[in-house]
């Protein structure tokens, strides 16, 4: 064990305390499931506080607190981009699309394609969307957990690393369902605010609590949000025309971040639960994006960015706060985890096993999501081990999510906001759009075609779906009332929901709460412009 990244035993404890405290609550709720809502989305009963800080939780992973802390060492604050326009996003999601999710009372996305579109759409988005989430977050989550803990048990074989966090994350999720994972997403959610508060707070008081050692000997370029055009990281082009469309795929299609707001007990603590959640987005540039910055004064000479995090946690905590803090770090890297799990055990028996055995009762898919959930967990975990072959994950899997998921955006956002919008363009859209991303891809990856920064590339494939799906939905007939009613956005909508709102005090409207969420984002996007 490197002295650096010792423990001492009280934080030892800690830790094992952690682990064994959440084992027991998912064992606790296991024989409290009555059937597949209660399983699957915690029987529909989420307050807008659960709701939003697991909707964090399971956005701020260890791989996102190592690499906003990391980014902002080697490059600069610019990736906080992805972090604000979250609430940005955040608040269109809970204004414009959130109801129609809650009402038409679906189990997953695809689902909800399927009520708009057809089935072709469901099971397109089905298969895309499970790839995402075992191939891409899962594997990817235990990866990464098991590169930091191997900082602290250095001989400890990577493949035994992961198979710890598979189980330790697998087994609270296979047993207590949506429920345990969202009131465990709650009380990390808790534990990663305190840790990052306290470092960050130790890491300013260290370097003498003066900003001005940053700027010192940080260009300005860096501690700037807006990039010029040709910046290789963030140009302002594509966090303009990239970033939203990243976002509106997950925070409003994916499942695994969606299925938190579907356990909502209704549209209000759903849309407070989004607006909650991105407001916990905006403290994040203080909390663990500046302290990356920080880091350039007191470590000048890391050779590895990825070490930022991990060493300013081992060298600002005193021992037992480290132990708790640490606690807080890999429920992180948990949230994740058992998000993507869930997320892909109601996938695969909401949309293929249910539909091909519609006969099956509450009790077998509550089992039958379980035994879905162990498969995940041991493909996750085999596969994880691979990824250390592809070099640089986090740009990877950015540039794969940007080829990928435009032509979802697309479908999504055309058919919530115009009724014409039928089942022959939706389908149409995936599948050409699909062909021309792997098209581009492949020109990218063989140098055949030009370089072109993958947030513009996501803004080419968007317009080129959307395109695709207003000529065909136009060419073909008109969709029928039932994939259109109660499904799509309109202005007498807008003007009853209005007339309702004007009931409520200030504090639980959600339009004057966006409101106050978009002027305190704007007010830090100018202060760091």
């Amino acid at each position: 064990m490197h002295d650096r990244f010792a423990l001492a035993p009280v934080d030892i404890v800690m830790l094992v305390a952690y682990a064994a405290f959440i084992l027991w609550h998912g064992l606790h709720l296991s024989g409290k499931h009555e059937n597949a809502d209660d399983y699957f989305l915690a029987g529909r009963s989420m307050t807008w506080p659960l709701v939003g800080a697991s909707l964090y939780a399971s956005n701020i992973s260890s791989t996102t607190l190592v690499g906003l802390a990391g980014s902002a060492y080697g490059t600069g604050i610019s990736v906080f981009n992805y972090e604000w326009m979250a609430a940005v996003v955040l608040v269109f999601f809970a204004l414009f699309v959130l109801p129609f999710y809650l009402n038409s009372r679906v189990y997953t996305m695809p689902q909800f394609l399927e009520k708009r579109y057809d089935g072709r759409s469901r099971t397109y988005f089905s298969i895309v969307t499970l790839f995402g989430n075992i191939i891409v977050d899962t594997a990817g989550s235990l990866y990464a957990g098991a590169l930091v803990l191997r900082m602290i048990f250095p001989n400890l074989p990577i493949w035994e690393t992961i198979a710890v966090l598979a189980l330790l994350s697998g087994i609270y999720t296979i047993a207590g369902g949506l429920r345990a994972v969202i009131l465990t997403d709650a009380a990390q959610a808790i534990l990663l605010q305190v840790g990052a508060i306290i470092i960050a707070i130790s890491a300013f008081i260290d370097i003498g609590g003066h900003w001005s050692k940053v700027t010192a000997i940080t260009g300005h370029d860096m501690l700037s949000l807006v990039r010029p055009a040709n910046d290789p990281t963030m140009p302002w082009t594509g966090l303009v025309l990239g970033v939203p469309l990243l976002g509106f795929y997950f925070w409003c299609t994916n499942q695994f971040m969606v299925q938190r707001v579907l356990s909502a007990k209704n549209v209000q603590h759903g849309r407070l639960g989004a607006l909650f959640a991105g407001a916990l987005k905006l403290p994040v540039l203080f909390l663990m994006v500046l302290p990356g910055t920080m880091a350039r004064v007191l470590y000048p000479n890391l050779s590895n960015p990825d070490l930022v995090y991990p060493t300013l946690m081992f060298d600002m905590l005193p021992t037992g706060l480290l132990g708790l803090v640490l606690a807080g770090f890999i429920a992180a890297l948990m949230s994740q985890i058992d998000s993507t799990l869930n997320s892909a055990s109601t996938l695969v028996t909401m949309d293929f096993i249910r539909r091909w055995k519609p006969s099956l009762g509450d009790r077998a898919l509550l089992k039958t999501g379980r035994w879905v959930t162990f498969g995940f967990m041991l493909l996750a975990a085999i596969w994880a081990p691979q990824i250390a072959r592809f070099g640089s994950l986090f740009q990877y899997l950015q540039n794969v999510l940007a080829y990928l998921v435009p032509p979802v955006v697309a479908v999504f956002l055309v058919g919530l906001f115009w009724r014409r919008a039928n089942a022959a363009g939706a389908i149409t859209a995936l599948l050409t759009g699909l062909g021309v991303s792997i098209l581009l891809l492949a020109g990218k990856v063989l140098g055949l075609l030009p370089e072109v920064h993958f947030l513009h590339v996501a803004m080419v494939l968007f317009l080129f779906s959307a395109t695709v799906q207003i000529g065909v939905s136009l060419a073909t007939a008109a969709p029928p009332e039932i994939r259109t009613v109660g499904l799509t956005w309109n202005r007498q909508l807008w003007h009853l929901e209005t007339i309702s709102l004007r009931e409520l005090p200030w504090y639980s409207n959600v339009r004057v709460l966006s409101i106050i969420l978009l002027i305190a984002t704007a007010g830090i996007v100018g202060w760091f412009w």
